[in-house]
């Protein structure tokens, strides 16, 4: 798919904004904030969880005005599909030891809850000193397998999103919005 066929799709009635790079841009600063009062005199390390969080883990990052780090893991439940496979396979691991270390993941997007418990079982093994989740959306009708995220950014009906790191087969990433996308697009 081109670009401009992609810009089709994100401007036709079919697409619609859901949540605004204005919104999106308050909400980063409010969890930023949030996380280094929770955090300060400690240096957490922000484990994003590639490919979808980059944006948002940056964005965070920045956004928290203590010592942290950031590390990445690469993990797959979805391929090129709209929903998720349920099985869950690490394609990367972090490259920082993270025992006895004050762990934060940063999810893009949370759904069936699959990605969140294989990591937080991953993670528990390392033996941190602590592990705390934070996620941009959470789709609370998608679950499948209880999950617990201590960091909210937005609530979202169970529908298909792109846009701000989400993709569709590696497509709309770059977008500053958060788009519902028609399943026919």
């Amino acid at each position: 798919m081109s670009f401009e066929e992609t810009t089709k799709i994100i401007n036709s009635k079919e697409s619609q904004v859901l949540i605004s790079e204005a919104e999106i841009k308050e909400k980063v600063k409010e969890l930023g904030k949030k996380i280094a009062e929770d955090y300060r005199g400690k240096c957490p390390i922000l484990v994003g969880v590639l490919n979808g969080s980059f944006i948002f883990c940056a964005d965070l990052f920045r956004a928290i005005d203590i010592d942290c780090e950031v590390d990445f893991i690469k993990i797959s439940s979805y391929g090129d599909a709209m929903e998720t496979s349920g099985e869950v396979k690490l394609l990367k691991d972090t490259d920082a030891h993270l025992r006895d270390r004050h762990v934060i993941v940063v999810e893009d997007i949370v759904d069936s809850g699959y990605s969140v418990e294989y990591l937080r079982k991953k993670i528990q093994a390392t033996h941190p000193k602590s592990l705390k989740f934070v996620s941009l959306l959470i789709k609370e009708e998608g679950a499948q397998v209880p999950y617990h995220i201590d960091y909210i950014g937005f609530k979202i009906p169970n529908r298909f999103v792109v846009g701000y790191g989400l993709d569709y087969a590696q497509k709309f990433r770059n977008l500053p919005q958060v788009y519902v996308l028609n399943e026919n697009s």
